[in-house]
């Protein structure tokens, strides 16, 4: 029999991104097929394609998408062909020390669709049932894809001990840093604050969320934390942007206690003072990461109450948050976006009609 072929964008080398015949995904035990509708590009699949940082070629990435079953494997029960789902990314072995734990997102032997299997930047993706999650009808495609950063950005609070009524500062406004600034609020936050160096982002981040934002280029951070707080500092701090900077920014702007959590991946060497690094004894500070955002029973709390909060409309992932869309077939010039990152303001998402 002919083998069954689809479209999707293929990498096959550093810059060589093409949309293209590929060889459909294989229907497995346990497995629903998906027709995907909505892919977002993650700052992870940016190194990927632009530079050396994918595991082989050819290779399909995305791991941010949602779409609509099209099939189920005989032995899967609970779901209906038709029925609009989001995927979560993440497939652990189920064995491991941690995955026995119930700590999938730090499993020693996991495999990710969209960076070590085909991921969700094709027509059709076959996943286990067990990584599938309904949304509602009256939500969209492009929406539910934004619940893989904002289940990232939830996993981080919930691991910060975050107990609410506090103060709470984001550094980095990007997407992520969005939703933890959403999060803390409806979790009851008395009051969020951005840091970040980007005048536009931090206006972007304060037109979704309603949170006035420092530009740490022109202001001292320890300064304005200071002045935000009525000289305490912030009792939860979340590290979100990656950038070496921004990690001085973190210890600057606690307060004595206080909850310092980094969810953003650093993109560079960090190197901290001695008389810097000493405030985590100095303010007794609780200091955790975060990684991914899979949690028992799988895929996570963070994952369902993410769905349950899109539908409920309280989780606010509309347009705004979206910088561009492009048809799939675009794919080459959508990840040329990211040549010039300063300019992306948002996520950049790829679709299928």
């Amino acid at each position: 029999m002919a083998e069954r072929m689809m479209k999707a964008a293929v990498l096959h080398a550093s810059k060589d991104i093409r949309y293209e015949d590929y060889p459909a995904p294989e229907m497995k035990p346990g497995h629903v097929r998906v027709h995907v509708r909505a892919c977002g590009i993650c700052g992870s699949d940016v190194p990927r394609v632009l530079g050396n940082a994918a595991h082989f070629f050819p290779i399909v990435l995305g791991h941010e998408f949602s779409g609509e079953i099209v099939e189920l494997a005989e032995d899967v029960k609970g779901f209906a062909l038709g029925q609009r789902v989001v995927c979560a990314s993440l497939i652990p072995c189920g064995q491991c020390p941690d995955c026995q734990l119930g700590h999938f997102s730090l499993c020693k032997h996991y495999t990710f669709i969209g960076s070590r299997i085909q991921g969700g930047m094709a027509d059709e993706v076959v996943v286990p049932a067990a990584n599938v999650i309904p949304f509602s009808p009256n939500r969209s495609f492009e929406e539910a894809a934004l619940i893989e950063p904002a289940s990232v950005a939830l996993h981080g609070v919930l691991l910060n001990n975050f107990k609410g009524g506090g103060r709470v500062a984001v550094v980095g406004a990007g997407t992520i840093g969005i939703f933890v600034a959403q999060w803390a609020r409806l979790l009851g936050a008395a009051s969020v604050a951005f840091f970040d160096v980007d005048d536009d982002r931090l206006a972007l981040a304060k037109e979704i969320t309603g949170f006035e934002g420092v530009n740490t280029l022109k202001t001292d951070a320890a300064k304005a934390a200071l002045a935000l707080t009525g000289g305490a500092g912030f009792g939860d701090v979340f590290g979100v942007s990656g950038a070496p900077g921004s990690y001085h920014t973190c210890f600057a702007i606690t307060a004595n206690k206080a909850h310092l959590c980094f969810v953003g991946t650093p993109s560079g060497e960090i190197t901290f003072s001695a008389a810097e690094w000493e405030l985590i004894n100095r303010r007794e500070l609780s200091v955790t990461g975060s990684w991914m955002s899979y949690t028992a029973p799988f895929p996570g709390r963070a994952w369902s109450m993410c769905a349950e909060y899109l539908d409920n409309g309280r989780l606010k992932c509309d347009g705004s948050m979206v910088h561009r869309v492009f048809p799939m077939e675009k794919c080459a010039e959508a990840f040329a976006c990211y040549e010039h990152p300063e300019q992306v303001k948002g996520r950049i998402l790829l679709v299928n009609r």
